[in-house]
């Protein structure tokens, strides 16, 4: 029997009409598939710290990281769950006057608030857990160490690594969309969101786990000091690692970023080859 799997044009209209359900949600259930979308990412991401904390290749590190990381993302697409970067594609009702610019920032604002406390339960659940005292607090170490070099990172790098990180996690959702099966679907979200992490690219949802267990390591005088001996992180630099600097330094410029990736990027150019008459 031959597979049926949706055109782009289909997947483009598809996400439209989903786009309108989300403008009918309660707050209530918005907040609540937020919070769950915020929590799979976030659990994605500590995963794939656990697994590459003690790689010293970058490359294999990363490529042992790509692919776990998807993870979060099947977890929402098959339970369900509201998460920012994607739903920056809400930006193809807009174009297609079906949905308010003013509407698609309410859903946007809400979902995002409710992400980073998905997000953020998970990382201070992971610190209180025991989980960083893997490899004798290294995984503490290493979680410290990707927090700051997330909030030492410039404005522009971080605003075009954005960019780059949310066309390829929008077309994750777009190619699963056009999947009617579950393998189809798992292997459409897995390669796309396998390069993004392979590549380095900034999520502002996976930072709202990644950068606060960094700073909930950092209170850990142990890990601090298995900080300073595998990587030479010194305390006056753990000191930028805070609450300030994860939201200006790095939150605000990936933000950006993805929101332009999601919604203009992919949204309007597959809107404008797709859908628009």
């Amino acid at each position: 029997m031959e597979k049926i799997k949706l055109t782009p044009s289909q997947v483009i209209e598809q996400n439209i009409e989903a786009s309108l359900t989300k403008n009918r949600m309660s707050v209530l259930k918005v907040i609540i598939l937020g919070i769950m979308a915020g929590a799979f990412i976030a659990l994605g991401a500590q995963a794939a710290n656990v697994a590459m904390h003690n790689i010293s290749n970058t490359g294999i590190a990363r490529t042992v990281a790509g692919v776990i990381f998807p993870v979060g993302l099947m977890m929402i697409v098959f339970v369900g769950g509201e998460l920012f970067t994607g739903d920056c594609m809400l930006s193809m009702a807009v174009f297609d006057k079906k949905l308010s610019c003013l509407n698609m920032i309410k859903i946007l604002l809400l979902v995002y608030i409710s992400n980073f406390l998905g997000a953020a339960v998970i990382a201070f659940l992971v610190s209180q857990s025991g989980q960083l005292d893997y490899s004798s607090g290294a995984l503490g170490a290493f979680t410290i160490k990707v927090a700051l070099g997330k909030v030492n990172i410039d404005f522009l790098t971080a605003l075009v690594s954005g960019i780059l990180c949310n066309i390829l996690v929008c077309a994750a959702v777009l190619m699963a969309a056009s999947a009617t099966d579950i393998a189809g679907k798992v292997l459409a979200i897995f390669f796309p969101i396998f390069a993004f992490v392979v590549s380095g690219f900034e999520h502002c949802v996976a930072n709202m786990y990644y950068i606060p267990a960094g700073i909930f390591a950092a209170l850990n005088p142990d890990y601090v000091q298995k900080a300073s001996e595998l990587y030479s992180i010194t305390e006056q630099s753990i000191a930028n690692l805070n609450w300030i600097t994860f939201a200006v330094n790095n939150l605000l410029p990936v933000t950006i970023g993805n929101i332009i990736g999601g919604s203009i990027c992919l949204g309007a150019l597959c809107y404008t080859v797709y859908k628009s008459k």
